[in-house]
């Protein structure tokens, strides 16, 4: 018996079917011997992409496949890579388990359709960054609000290439909690410069990457 119950599997593989189009690469990177969730996460992602023929697996050691690791710019486990026609800076780092199973399906669809969804005023606000921007979206797997930020990130990402968005559980990853000074989630951190919490429209968020770039 898998992670995901025998319903939502079937319900999932019916949105994967009418959603993809182009095909997706999961890159999966575990460390099982040492880390609490990295079997589970590797088990699910394993599972999801047995749902579509568009979606492809590989899982990676942390450790053995270093140059992996070191290539797509992970340091830490468990990590998801979502590949499309290139890599857009879309980082998971956790279970995608929960409410965040929803930041993890949006991906996937916006990767395989080469479309972030996004508001034409945002992509061409997003087109003026010149300067790479890091943005850490902090979650938990209870909050039911936290994949509208999440996805929004991961959106924001496939918009430029200076982009990168990493979705983070801070339940899993405790000192990345104590480090930012969280006390309640989605936590937005861009840049180590501008932070801000909860939910905010697409043209708030973009202000302040903006504003991030300033400082």
């Amino acid at each position: 018996m898998g992670l995901l119950p025998e319903e939502h599997k079937q319900h999932v593989r019916e949105e994967l079917s009418q959603r993809l189009v182009n095909k997706v690469k999961l890159v999966v990177f575990t460390q099982e011997t040492e880390c609490p969730f990295c079997k589970e996460t590797r088990e699910l992602i394993q599972e999801v992409g047995e749902l579509s023929d568009k979606i492809e697996v590989t899982v990676y050691d942390f450790v053995k496949d270093k140059d992996q690791a070191t290539l797509y710019k992970i340091d830490k486990v468990p990590a998801l890579v979502i590949l499309g026609e290139k890599d857009y800076g879309i980082r998971y780092y956790g279970l995608p388990f929960g409410y965040e199973f929803q930041t993890l399906f949006e991906a996937i669809v916006a990767v395989s359709n080469r479309e972030s969804g996004l508001s034409e005023t945002t992509k061409a606000l997003l087109k003026t960054v010149d300067k790479p921007v890091h943005i850490q979206v902090l979650v938990t797997l209870t909050c039911p609000y936290c994949p509208i930020i999440a996805s929004m990130a991961h959106k924001f990402a496939m918009e430029n290439d200076l982009i990168t968005a990493d979705v983070i559980d801070v339940n899993e990853f405790l000192q990345i909690g104590i480090k930012y000074n969280v006390m309640g989630v989605p936590k937005t951190v861009i840049n180590e410069k501008v932070e801000f919490l909860s939910v905010v429209p697409e043209e708030v968020f973009v202000g302040h990457i903006l504003e991030a770039l300033k400082v």
